[in-house]
This record gives structure tokens, sequence and C-alpha cells, in this order.
């Protein structure tokens, strides 16, 4: 086992893309870390970087303390399992579990020894004298964590490994993964596109866009308290509502704008929270998580119309048209600071001012397609970000928020 350090680590092709940009986090000694975002976003190079595979442009890279910038992959004592299992097609399942082995020139008896032993860990034992073409995905992906696990390498590097298997497969495989590594104890950094995985699998996740780090910790704080306007869209599914609002004191308090609907903000909230403080009697983006929103057929609220609902059994989804302004999150640009300054933010109105909004409903009582709703929005829910920058208003994140843009 081991831990794991990136250091103020970037990594540019040409001197002007810059994939990995300043990424600086640690991954502790038996830890499950995640690192997830779009296509584009990094999290390959940086898993390459760290296994030797890429070259580094700036920063240092540590395991167990110790720089390995300029050590060679064999040498870092890691092992690696790719998105296409990279198993080999002329050798049985028992020869690609032990090919490091044999590389390693390990004396056979052991070989034998750790080859059986890790076969029965994984459910392989009947399959060994088997080909890969005789096996399912699922246990194509069993035989290229075996080849892994079988080394009893110092930390587990994980190439979106479940990205080949169908639906089910997925499900099934992410919970045996986690299950081996929570029994075997080794660090695992593991890279997806999925959030879903980074959810259910990480003790912590690092969440990327642009190369760029944006927020590091466990799944349930990224959730809740997202550092800025694309995690907390990026990590949800649905995603988090975003709609533009105003922030009024009034005689009674403060209350959130959003159209026509007035949402007292708890004086408590702006009693701890100094940057939100500082908003009022401007306007922000404000951000509602689809579980945040409860729909009735009259009354307060931001009134609206039905136009779709999905029924998925216990819950339903229910899209409502509204009458608001929108944010699209994808549209604040994170700049590097020598190419237009700093990090701005450009949303725009679209649809004449219109925005769909999600909620999820129980599934026994929903208003149909095309129904006049009124929604009504949880205020202790509510996120709040900056218009400008897309950072959270909030004080959880606000310290690290601030300190996203890359120094490039």
């Amino acid at each position: 086992m081991a831990s794991l350090d990136f250091d103020s680590v970037s990594k540019s092709y040409g001197g002007s893309v810059w994939a990995v940009d300043d990424l600086t986090l640690k991954v502790r000694d038996g830890e499950f870390v995640v690192l997830v975002g779009p296509s584009g976003c990094g999290k390959t190079t940086a898993l390459r970087m760290l296994a030797g595979l890429e070259p580094i442009t700036a920063g240092e890279i540590r395991i167990d303390g110790q720089p390995v910038n300029d050590v060679q992959p064999r040498d870092r004592d890691i092992a690696m399992v790719f998105q296409n299992y990279a198993l080999y097609p002329h050798m049985n399942v028992y020869d690609n579990i032990g090919y490091g082995l044999r590389v390693r020139r390990v004396p056979k008896a052991e070989r034998h020894a750790r080859i059986e032993e890790t076969a029965g860990i994984l459910g392989l034992t009947g399959e060994l004298r088997r080909r890969p073409s005789q096996l399912s995905g699922g246990q194509r992906q069993r035989v290229a964590m075996g080849r892994a696990i079988v080394r009893q390498p110092r930390a587990f590097l994980m190439d979106e490994p479940l990205s080949n298997l169908d639906a089910r497969l997925r499900v099934q495989m992410r919970t045996e993964i986690a299950r081996l590594q929570r029994e075997l104890e080794v660090t695992t950094v593991y890279v997806t596109h999925d959030q879903v995985e980074a959810m259910t699998m990480a003790d912590r996740v690092a969440v990327l866009r642009g190369g760029v780090l944006q927020q590091f910790d466990t799944p349930q704080r990224v959730y809740s308290d997202p550092a800025n306007l694309f995690v907390g869209t990026f990590i949800g599914s649905p995603a988090m509502n975003l709609v533009e609002a105003q922030l009024i004191q009034g005689d009674r308090g403060t209350d959130c704008v959003v159209g026509s609907y007035r949402v007292p903000i708890p004086d408590r909230i702006l009693a701890s929270e100094a940057a939100l403080a500082r908003a009022v009697g401007g306007r922000i983006a404000v951000g509602v998580r689809p579980e945040a929103i409860s729909v009735a057929d009259t009354g307060e609220g931001l009134h609206g119309t039905v136009v779709v609902s999905e029924a998925l059994g216990a819950e339903v989804l229910s899209h409502i048209e509204v009458n608001a302004v929108p944010i699209r999150s994808e549209e604040t640009s994170f700049r590097r600071a020598d190419e237009g300054g700093p990090i701005t933010s450009e949303a725009r109105t679209t649809n004449g001012g219109k925005t769909t909004l999600v909620a999820r409903l129980l599934g026994g009582a929903h208003p149909p397609r095309g129904a006049a709703v009124s929604v009504v929005f949880d205020a202790t829910g509510l996120h709040f970000f900056d218009l400008e920058d897309g950072h959270t208003l909030l004080s959880a994140h606000r310290s690290a928020a601030s300190s996203i843009a890359p120094r490039r």
C-alpha cells in the first residue's frame, strides 16, 4: 500500500494545450479515489502520468513520499487496469493472470499459488484453462483485475475499466471492484466519466474540468456542498436546476426572488454566510436539486406547466416549464489567466426567459402532462453561486473555490 501525491502537476502538448493544469491532490494510503469529469478534462492524462506512461511538464509526483518523475513505469510498483482489458488472446486465463509474475521471474510454485488464490478471490477458478475469446465481458474484466491483483502492487490504477460493459454488468462489477478494494486495502485511483460510479465507489472524488481540479472531497460533500456551478450540475442525476435570482432585503427579512416567486431566506443562513450576505441587492445564480422541489395544484410558488413526466416506478421526474431566467453551467468559461484575465461567466437568457425545472416526486401522486402547477423550493436546500465566476457563495467551499483558476 502507498500514498500518492500530485504536487502542482501540469501536462502540456506543444506548450499551448494544457491537458492538466496545476493539479495538487493527495491520495491517502489504502484510499479509493475517483477522478471524474467530462471527456477531455485531463483525468486519464493524470492517471498516465502517475503510472509513468506520460512525461510531466511541471510539478512532482510522489509515491510514499518519494519523487518518481524520473522513475520508469516498471519500477513504480503499481498495476494498471485498462479500458480494453489488454489481455493476450493466445493465452488462457491462468497464463494471462500470471504473465507479470513470469516476467519478474517469480518461482513457479509461488506463481502457481498466487494465481490460484487470485482466481479464487475473483471467482475464476473454473475458467483458468479458457481463453479470453471464450469469456463474457464481465469475466474478461475479472481477468484484467486478476492480472493486477496477483502482482500485489502498492497501488491500483484503473482507467474506465467498466465502459465496455452493458448497464447490468457495470452495476455488478462496480460493486465487486469496491468490495475487492476494501478487502485488499490497496490504494486505488479510478478514472471514469460516469458520476454514478464516482458517487457509489469512492472514498473521495476529484472533479476535473479543462485540466483544472474543481473539487476534491467525499461523494456526499461534493453533492451537498458543490464548490461551483460546474460541480453542482455535473454531480447528481438528474442535474441540479439552475436559475437566475435576486436577493432582496424586505421588511420581514431577505427574499430570494426567482421570477414572480419570493423564497424567504432564514436569517440564520445569512448570519453565517458573509459572501451571501454581501450579495443582497444583487443578482446571483440559484441551484436547487430535484428532490428539494415540491409541487402543488395551486398556491404560492413559481407557476408553471408540466411538459414531461418520466415514470420510474417508485418516483417520477416531472419536467415543469416556468417563467425564470435559466443559467447554463457549460457557458461558465474557466479561462487561463494569460488568455484574457480571471474566470468569467457568460450566462445567457434564452427561450424568452422560460426554463424547465425537474422535480423528483413520489410515483403514487404526480401531476399529469399539461397540468398547471405551483413549484415550491425548500429554502434550506438552495445553493447560491456568484454569477460572475460561478463559485459558491456558501462558506463550506468558498475558500477552496476561489483558488481553482489555473495559475499559468
